[in-house]
C-alpha cells in the first residue's frame, strides 16, 4: 500500500505504509491513572451557517458518537474545551448545549464520565471587563455545567488575563467561584503557545511566580479541587508544580509533547492525563495505559512513544491550530465523513502539514482502517495541492 505525498523540498515522492493492517480497538483496559480525552466537535457543513460566526451547526449524532466511542475505550471525556475549539469556532451558546447534550448522553452509557469546560467565553474580549463581570461570566457557566449533572475544569479566562492588575486579583476571582461550586473543580492553567491572549496569567510572566499564585489558591481550596491541568509544554514546571500539590489534588498533564515520561511518572510522582491528542490516539493511548496499569512499562513505553513525534507535529507552532490535524485525523479514520471544521479551521495548517500528519499517524500505528485513509488521503491531496495518485 503506497501513497504520493509531498515533501518539504517540493518534490512528490512515494510513501509505502509502515502499518497496513487495521488497527483493532483493545477492550476497555483498567487504567491506573485518571484519563481524560478532550474530544473535538462534528459540524454538519451542509446546513446553513456562517463559518466564522461562532455559530456552526453541530452534527450531533456523530458528535455524540465519538464520545461513545472514547468512553468505550476506557477514557473519561473533557468536554466543550480547547479542542472542542472554544473560542475558535465554537462560541458559548454552543458550548452550552453541547454541555447539556453530552451530560445526558453520558447518563446512558454505564461508567461514562466526563468533566465540562467553565469559562467566560461569553464576555466579548474585544473591551476590558471588570472582576465582577468575570466572575459573574463564570458563576453563568458553573451553573450550566452543574445544573446539567456535570463537573467543571474552570478554564483560563482571556476576560480576566486582561482584566487583572496583580496575582490577588486572580486569587479573589478562583475564590469566589470555587467557593460557591457544588463538586469539586478541576483548574486549568492553558500557556500562551496554545492562547497568545493568557500571557502573565496568574499575574507573572515569570512561571514560578505564577506557580505560587495558582498553589496558593489550590491549598486555599484543596477540598473542593479535583486537580489541575497544566499545560506549558515544559515537562521540569509540569513535575516542580506536581511535587507541590497538596495530597489528593492530581496533577493532570496537557504537555502534548512530553505526556509519555509524565504520565508514567519518576521519583517526583506521576501525572495523571487531561489531553486534546488522546482524541486522535485514543485506541493506542488506551492499549498503552493497560499496559502501565499492569506494570508493564517496556509495552508501555513501546507503545505510547511512536505517538509523541506525531503529537509534536499536531501541536508545533502555531499550536492552537492543532485542531486541525485532530479532525483530520478523525476524517481519515472514518468517525466523520468530510473534513470541514467550526470557524473554517481546516485551512489553518498546510498541506505539507498534513502530509506528514499522515506519515507520523501511519508510523504510530493510530490509523484504524489504513484503507480508507490512504483513499481519503488521496482525495485530500488531489483537490487542495493537486497531487494525482
Amino acid at each position: 500500500m503506497k501513497i504520493r505525498l509531498p515533501n518539504a523540498d517540493g518534490c512528490v515522492v512515494d510513501y509505502v505504509l509502515q502499518r497496513p493492517e487495521p488497527l483493532v480497538a483493545p477492550r476497555p483496559p483498567a487504567f491506573n491513572r485518571t484519563a481524560y480525552a478532550a474530544a473535538h466537535v462534528v459540524v454538519d457543513p451542509i446546513q446553513p451557517y456562517e463559518s466564522w460566526s461562532g455559530a456552526p451547526a453541530i452534527d450531533w449524532d456523530r458528535t455524540l458518537a465519538f464520545r461513545s466511542y472514547l468512553y468505550g475505550l476506557g477514557f473519561k471525556v473533557a468536554e466543550a474545551m480547547d479542542t472542542a475549539q472554544r473560542g475558535m469556532g465554537l462560541g458559548w451558546q454552543g458550548a452550552a448545549e453541547l454541555i447539556r447534550r453530552s451530560v445526558a448522553h453520558a447518563r446512558q452509557i454505564p461508567g461514562a464520565d466526563l468533566a465540562c469546560g467553565a469559562g467566560t467565553d461569553q464576555l466579548d474580549d474585544s473591551r476590558r471587563h471588570s472582576l465582577s463581570d468575570v466572575i459573574a461570566a463564570y458563576k453563568e457557566q458553573f451553573d450550566v455545567v452543574e445544573s446539567a449533572g456535570g463537573r467543571a475544569i474552570m478554564m483560563a479566562s482571556r476576560a480576566l488575563c486582561a482584566a487583572a492588575r496583580s496575582a490577588d486579583d486572580y486569587k479573589s476571582v478562583y475564590d469566589a467561584v470555587i467557593a460557591e461550586s457544588r463538586r469539586k473543580v478541576v483548574l486549568h492553567w492553558l500557556g500562551d503557545a496554545f492562547d497568545a491572549s493568557l500571557d502573565g496569567y496568574w499575574g507573572s510572566r515569570d512561571v514560578r511566580t505564577a506557580m505560587a499564585t495558582v498553589l496558593e489558591i489550590i491549598r486555599l481550596h484543596a477540598g473542593k479541587i479535583e486537580g489541575i491541568k497544566i499545560s506549558l509544554l515544559n515537562a521540569e514546571y509540569e513535575r516542580e508544580l506536581r511535587a507541590q500539590l497538596p495530597d489528593g489534588v492530581k496533577m493532570y498533564t496537557g504537555d502534548d509533547f512530553n505526556y509519555g515520561d509524565l504520565i508514567a511518572g519518576d521519583s517526583t510522582g506521576i501525572s495523571h492525563a487531561l489531553l486534546g491528542i488522546f482524541d486522535p490516539i485514543a485506541p493506542v493511548a488506551a492499549k498503552a495505559l493497560g499496559l502501565l496499569a499492569k506494570q508493564d512499562f517496556e509495552g508501555y513505553c513501546a507503545a505510547i512513544d511512536p505517538t509523541v513525534a506525531l503529537s509534536r507535529e499536531l501541536f508545533r507552532a502555531p499550536t492552537q491550530y492543532y485542531k486541525a490535524g485532530v479532525v483530520f485525523l478523525a476524517w481519515l479514520n472514518g468517525h466523520q465523513d468530510h473534513f470541514s471544521m467550526a470557524g473554517g479551521m481546516e485551512s489553518a495548517r498546510s498541506v505539507l502539514h498534513f502530509a506528514e500528519v499522515f506519515r507520523k499517524a501511519d508510523e504510530a500505528g493510530v490509523l484504524i482502517r489504513p484503507e480508507l485513509a490512504l483513499e481519503r488521503m488521496a482525495r485530500f491531496l488531489g483537490v487542495r495541492a493537486g497531487v494525482e495518485q
